[in-house]
């Protein structure tokens, strides 16, 4: 059997196209995969920078080890602050070990929050 010319060109015409459709779903899961996964997790993540720069003397923080404390000590530019875990007991954390900063009682304060209670 012999093949005519013009079924061959009609076949690489159509290659271009299926480039197109094939590398479409990888796109897609692309996008679903930012709007779900990466965009969030960035979110989070200058959430959380907000409360660490803005953690401040007498703030309730909870650590990254699940440790309760007191801030005693926090200046700015510094990458640690200090904890009072205990009466007498002071510890010296990172700043990004941080995972939590609470009120007076123990709600967890988001970024906006912890602002809008720092205003008051």
């Amino acid at each position: 059997m012999i093949i005519s010319p013009a079924y061959a060109q009609a076949a690489g015409a159509g290659g271009a196209g299926g480039i197109f459709g094939a590398l479409l779903p990888f796109f897609l899961i692309f996008v679903v995969f930012y709007f779900l996964l990466i965009r969030p997790q960035q979110k989070r993540a200058k959430e959380h920078q907000s409360m660490v720069s803005n953690l401040k003397k007498g703030d309730i923080v909870i650590t990254a080890g699940g440790i309760s404390g007191k801030v005693t000590k926090a200046t700015e530019g510094n990458e640690s602050v200090d904890v009072e875990i205990a009466k007498g007991v002071s510890v010296s954390i990172l700043r990004h070990f941080i995972s939590e900063c609470r009120d007076k009682d123990g709600r967890v304060l988001s970024g906006n929050a912890q602002q809008n209670q720092k205003a008051k």
